[in-house]
């Protein structure tokens, strides 16, 4: 695209702005621009020359890239491009709001054009864009790849993943919708969003993280209420990214005010009474119920994936992203990879609704 060769020449114009989007920043100077298979590499003899302090990339021909990344969707609001190349989409945090954001900047030529390569992953925004008949769909298994890897590589991978789940994901490209130890599956998430009544309780839940550091965890909140016919309904997914325990504090008292609920449940295994003590700093009056995990995050989540199972949980509404990590979560305790925050604190809120009230904690009012 930037060095204006075919295919990539529409009515003689050239690819002059172009966006890069990655999974974080790192990623994309990393991989995307500076490594083995990344911008520099590819064009030894002409190499574009990267800007870190304006976070660009400029080749002598004239075009510029821009380098944003999947945590910040607002950054895409403003700039405008002919092109722009997409890596790992299923691994972006915010993919729905990033991927839309990036459509309105494709904006100028006569043809903008974009590249999305990925591992695919059965995100809401991965299934959307491979049932789009405006986009061409090549997949490329490792196999075809195996000449530019290392001596056994492929026999090693086969032999060890050959037929298994991740193996067909990773290394044949397909698109798996449901893993077959997971507790939820999306055919039974579709079918749990639907009305209900009145609300008699209603919980914001918190699963803090231990720090707000880069690297950390989010910070998993969820409102759900309790309605008149026993049945749980999640109200609000409301998890912050990489947020100081001041913020998630004054997000989660927003939430209980907002909601008019009837406590706060904060799991305080990171933080002990740090996390109480938090909050009162935000509102001292606020009802907090601390909770501990004394079993594995798998363990906790299996009687409230019973529930589901059972019609006594609904969602007021798609929450793609709590979704998402739902149907990836495993026994491992991981989804993605990741600590599933917004499960854990999902989990929380619907045990505090449904199970276990003969050995509820006590409520501690912290005024």
């Amino acid at each position: 695209m930037a060095r204006g060769l075919p295919p990539f020449t529409e009515r003689d114009q050239r690819y002059m702005q172009i966006a890069l989007v990655g999974e974080t920043l790192g990623d994309v100077r990393e991989v995307m621009i500076d490594g083995p298979s990344g911008l520099v590499a590819i064009n030894p003899s002409d190499p574009p020359r990267y800007e870190a302090t304006r976070r660009r990339l400029l080749w002598t021909t004239g075009a510029v890239a821009q380098v944003f990344s999947s945590e910040d969707p607002d950054s895409l609001r403003g700039p405008q491009f002919s092109a722009a190349w997409c890596d790992e989409v299923a691994k972006w945090k915010h993919a729905e709001e990033v991927f839309d954001m990036l459509q309105f900047g494709l904006r100028l030529g006569p043809r903008p054009k974009q590249i999305i390569t990925t591992t695919p992953k059965p995100t809401g925004l991965m299934k959307r864009l491979m049932r789009d008949p405006h986009i061409t769909l090549t997949r490329m298994p490792t196999v075809e790849n195996a000449e530019n890897l290392a001596t056994g590589f492929m026999e090693m991978m086969r032999r060890r993943y050959g037929g298994t789940r991740l193996g067909r994901q990773e290394l044949d490209g397909e698109l798996i919708e449901d893993r077959a130890d997971a507790l939820w599956t999306r055919a039974q998430l579709e079918s749990v969003a639907g009305e209900y009544g009145e609300l008699r309780r209603i919980v914001v839940a918190v699963d803090p993280p231990a720090t707000s550091r880069r690297t950390s965890d989010a910070c998993g909140l969820i409102v759900a209420g309790l309605d008149a016919d026993e049945r749980a309904v999640v109200l609000q997914d409301a998890t912050l990214e990489r947020a100081k325990p001041s913020d998630w504090a004054a997000r989660a008292v927003a939430l209980y005010r907002d909601y008019e609920a009837d406590c706060i449940v904060a799991e305080v295994n990171q933080g002990g009474e740090m996390v109480s003590a938090v909050l009162r700093t935000v509102d001292a009056a606020v009802p907090v119920r601390e909770v501990r995990a004394s079993r594995g995050k798998w363990l906790r989540a299996e009687p409230v994936a019973a529930l589901y199972a059972q019609g006594r949980v609904l969602h007021g509404a798609r929450f793609a992203e709590l979704e998402d990590e739902m149907c990836d979560f495993g026994p491992d305790g991981l989804s993605n990879g990741r600590s599933p925050d917004r499960v854990d604190a999902l989990v929380w809120a619907i045990t505090e609704l449904l199970l276990g009230r003969a050995n509820r904690p006590r409520i501690r009012n912290l005024s």
